[in-house]
């Protein structure tokens, strides 16, 4: 009998490593067929979990209370596991180099709890070559067992879309890869126990891996493509996104949208395939390129906003701005990596600090990581300038009387819609001075 069949007859348990947006969802889906062991080093997290809160708000509370997971810090409870998911963080160094601190500390940690007949998957995004080359040694040095002989390994990246209620763990094509056939085979079945869409068998670890890093730089160029149109409409006086809904009515013309690109995925990605391309003595043009433009997005807004409120005969300096959103997309409380503290940053340089709220971030990670204290934007007042960062579901609901609210009466308004939520002509004949990308 084979670990499959001994995972779904419950005689053998999973061990998800690392319960952040991508393994908690993973743990409490498997948790539905498997006995499930969710381990994560943050006691905080686990101790959340354990009161049935969802912090992530990627399953909801009812499913954490629900679930059998057993959530745990206590990293002897891996003993008790045969099949292990990975699922850590893989963010990039200051100079933009790969940080593969976490994905190797999970290492070491599995590895230490391995015996024979086991099967490890990781589904942090690396450049190809990463599971193979740096993870497997790890896990062979730790549990003194041979890879290949005693135990055996596997790649399945993650695809889930942190905030997103429809593009699910469930609903998207897994994509699945195992160091020879036999393992292929039984990654894909364990998967398949809670993946409804299926999964694709890549042909190797190495597939894998790419096919994953490229699909977030393929996003992160389309959207630095949407950027520069931006620069360019602007310099034209032409409204971007009349542009391209104008070029969406043709029925192959992709619909992106120009925007700040942060998060832990697309603004990450893209710096994992040129750095393997670099050490292999290619140096990217387009990615790279692509790259340089989203990156430089936060300083164009804020720029844009001094230059507004320049032609509104408002004292820059002086200038009370409000800025609304600050998570790195809509209805997701993950503050990691976003854009939006660019503009806050570049405000700083004229002497600007905004009043930031935002009513789905986690404020405890925004002050620790980015001392960001948040205002309740009810509470909003007497301000100069107005910048909509983030589509949150809140701010989607303001209406004009809630945004005129927040303004000095009597003053020039400056409204900055990054996100093109609002109606152009509505606020500029109402007398704001409307911009957007």
């Amino acid at each position: 009998m084979g670990l499959y069949e001994r995972i779904i007859r419950k005689e053998e348990k999973i061990a998800l490593v690392g319960l952040g947006y991508v393994g908690m969802p993973i743990a409490v889906a498997f948790a539905k067929k498997a006995d499930v062991i969710g381990f994560d080093l943050n006691e905080e997290k686990i101790d959340l979990y354990r009161q049935g809160i969802d912090p992530t708000n990627e399953v909801g509370d009812k499913a954490i209370q629900d679930t059998t997971v057993l959530f745990t810090s206590d990293e002897g409870q891996l003993d008790n596991a045969k099949f292990f998911v990975v699922a850590v963080p893989t963010p990039v160094n200051g100079d933009h180099t790969p940080n593969l601190a976490p994905v190797e500390g999970a290492s070491h940690v599995v590895g230490r709890h391995l015996c024979p007949g086991s099967v490890v998957v990781f589904e942090s995004t690396v450049y190809p070559g990463v599971t193979e080359e740096i993870c497997m040694p790890i896990l062979e040095k730790e549990s003194g067992l041979r890879c290949g002989r005693d135990f055996k390994i596997g790649y399945s990246p993650e695809r889930i879309n942190p905030g997103d209620k429809v593009h699910r763990l469930e609903t998207i094509t897994k994509i699945v890869s195992g160091m020879d056939e036999e393992t292929l085979d039984t990654v894909a079945k364990v998967y398949e126990l809670v993946v409804e869409a299926g999964v694709h068998r890549a042909e190797s670890i190495r597939v894998a891996e790419a096919a994953k890093v490229i699909e977030n730089s393929q996003r992160d160029i389309n959207i630095a493509f949407m950027n520069e149109l931006s620069i360019i409409f602007n310099r034209m006086g032409i409204d971007t996104k009349a542009v391209l809904e104008a070029a969406g009515t043709k029925w192959n013309f992709l619909k992106f949208r120009p925007g700040l690109v942060g998060g832990h995925c697309i603004g990450v990605d893209p710096y994992y395939l040129t750095y393997k391309a670099e050490e292999l003595g290619y140096h990217s043009q387009i990615i790279s390129s692509g790259r340089r433009i989203n990156a430089d997005m936060g300083k164009y807004v804020a720029e844009n906003l001094v230059k507004n409120l320049i032609r509104a005969d408002i004292r820059v300096r002086d200038a009370r701005v409000a800025l609304l959103g600050f998570t790195f997309k809509e209805n997701c409380p993950d503050t990691r990596n976003t854009r939006v503290i660019d503009i806050v940053n570049e405000l700083k340089e004229y002497g600007i600090r905004p009043l930031i709220a935002d009513p789905v971030a986690d404020a405890k990670d925004a002050e620790g990581e980015y001392g960001i204290e948040f205002v309740d934007w009810k509470d909003i007042r007497d301000v100069n300038a107005v910048i909509l960062a983030v589509a949150h579901d809140e701010f989607l609901s303001l209406t004009k009387s809630d945004i005129a609210s927040m303004y000095r009466q009597g003053e020039k308004r400056v409204l900055l819609d990054i996100k093109g939520l609002l109606d152009r002509k509505t606020y500029e004949e109402a007398g704001y001075r409307y911009w957007r990308l």
